[in-house]
Formats: C-alpha cells, sequence, structure tokens
C-alpha cells in the first residue's frame, strides 16, 4: 500500500470519527515524501477553533506518525 493510501485510510479511520463527533474535520492536502511533510486543512468547527494547532499536534500529528513512520511532520495549510 502507497504511503498516500495508508494516510487516508488512517485518516478515515482513526482521526476523523474524533473530529467529526466535535463538528469538525481534515482534509488530505499534500504529502511530500521527499521531507516527510504532511499538509492537511482542518474544516468546520476544527478550522476556526483557537485550540486547532493543539488539535493538529495532539490528535492528527501523533496518529499519523505513530502508524506512518514516513511521516515527519504535519502542517496545516489554511
Amino acid at each position: 500500500m502507497s504511503v498516500e493510501k495508508q494516510i487516508l485510510s488512517t485518516i478515515e479511520e482513526k482521526i476523523r470519527p474524533a473530529l467529526q463527533s466535535h463538528g469538525g474535520d481534515v482534509e488530505f492536502v499534500e504529502f511530500d515524501e521527499q521531507n516527510g511533510v504532511l499538509k492537511v486543512r482542518l474544516q468546520g468547527a476544527c478550522g476556526s477553533c483557537p485550540f486547532a494547532q493543539e488539535t493538529l499536534r495532539a490528535q492528527v500529528e501523533a496518529v499519523l506518525k505513530k502508524d506512518i513512520p514516513e511521516i515527519k511532520s504535519v502542517v496545516r495549510e489554511m
């Protein structure tokens, strides 16, 4: 399975349900395989929440890095 497919699967199965339960969501933007940087866009309540950066770090980045070692960092695209 490609890294991008692993990312999409992890988002769908492990991250999206938690964010949607709070009125938010996350969208895959792109993955730079050379640098290990994943870009995502937080949506809904997560996009405007004052704790969006913490959500990105603690829920999105932590889960993805644990499951997919190729990911070095996750950044938020506005």
